[in-house]
């Protein structure tokens, strides 16, 4: 059930990001600023709708979606659709011919995000903010 998911989440690790961004063709620049961020992700629920959005000092975005509906939300332009599949929140991405999986996931009370594009994997790590 996605309320798993819902909550604030504030990054306290990360693995292999750069090479994760390098792959997908996010610029050199662009890279060394981002993978020294440490964003915070916020997932909520409304309805049918499941919105998550990541703030940090680098950037804000926000992805509203309905599981398994196909939406486009980002500078690429990608075509994502999400879905829950055994727990896990789903969002397969395809643009120009590529495509990427970031799988969130929760495990121990941490929210862990996988995001593979070809041989690149990578991980990070969430600890849920308490009010």
């Amino acid at each position: 059930m996605a309320d798993a998911f819902v909550g604030t989440w504030k990054l306290v690790d990360s693995k292999n990001v750069d090479d994760y961004m390098k792959s997908t063709g996010v610029g050199f620049a662009t890279r060394q600023v981002a993978s020294m961020t440490k964003p915070t992700t916020i997932i909520e629920v409304r309805g049918d709708t499941i919105t998550i959005k990541t703030r940090s000092t680098f950037k804000n975005t926000e992805i509203p979606f309905k599981l398994g509906v196909e939406t486009t939300a980002d500078d690429r332009k990608v075509k994502s659709t999400v879905t829950l599949d055994g727990g896990k929140l789903v969002h397969g991405q395809k643009w120009d011919g590529q495509k990427t999986t970031p799988t969130r996931e929760l495990q121990g009370g941490k929210l862990i995000l996988i995001l593979t594009h070809g041989s690149a994997v990578c991980i990070r790590t969430y600890e849920k903010e308490t009010a």
